[in-house]
């Protein structure tokens, strides 16, 4: 049973406060602003730091950044990690540390779309009935080069495809998989070709002038909208 963020006599860190506190007052897909989480700590020094402490140890804790969706401000608490209350829970250090910057460098190269699934960050899942929308984060994988050797990359992911729910989740056949490659026409099997070969996926100029349409300000949506409307 893990305690309470707010019990008096409580003697841990402040980053295991604030994991109580998301867990007991945000809950696991929900927002909050960082206004509320200074006000659950008033006084107490450099919060915001402690909180992003948590993404060390498996937390996804979402800005604006990799989820272009959110309001300013605003943070999704999208997945718990390790139970950073308990002494005899080990802390993830299997994947290395990323900093703010070095996570949106990862996600500007992917162009803000995660590369399962190809969806854009903040875009709406075609198939949610309550308009869920992508959530995007970073995740490390191990990739096994031609001279059967392996190096860790960093890529997108949005929250479904990291936790196994995207789309075929229980893993493609493949039988099916070979049969699909050979039902490509000319064009597109040159462009998978490429996608193996660079062992990513390469969004086309239209998928990312649309991250990129996603990403601006309503006003310069407006704009861009005006513009096609024009050229019609």
């Amino acid at each position: 049973m893990r305690p309470a963020w707010h019990d008096p006599d409580l003697r841990v860190g402040t980053r295991i406060k604030v994991a109580l506190w998301l867990l007991d007052e945000v809950g696991e897909g929900n927002t909050f602003t960082k206004a509320q989480l200074r006000e659950a700590f008033p006084g107490v020094e450099q919060v915001d730091r402690r909180m992003r402490d948590l993404r060390d140890d498996g937390w996804a804790i979402n800005t604006n950044r990799e989820d272009p969706g959110l309001p300013p401000n605003t943070l999704c608490f999208a997945k718990a990690g390790d139970d950073v209350w308990d002494p005899r829970a080990s802390r993830r250090r299997s994947e290395p540390s990323l900093s703010n910057k070095e996570r949106a460098a990862v996600m500007a190269a992917d162009d803000f779309m995660c590369t399962v699934c190809g969806i854009a960050g903040g875009e709406a899942y075609p198939d949610s009935r309550r308009g869920e929308t992508a959530q995007l984060s970073v995740s490390s994988r191990e990739e096994v080069l031609p001279d059967r050797t392996s190096q860790q990359q960093f890529v997108t992911e949005c929250k479904r495809c990291k936790a196994g729910r995207g789309p075929r989740a229980e893993g493609p056949r493949l039988a099916e998989v070979l049969e699909a490659v050979d039902s490509l026409g000319t064009a597109e099997r040159e462009e998978f070709a490429q996608w193996v070969k660079r062992g990513r996926r390469l969004p086309r100029r239209v998928e990312q002038l649309w991250t990129e349409y996603r990403r601006l300000p309503s006003e310069s949506r407006e704009a861009v909208a005006e513009r096609l409307r024009t050229q019609q």
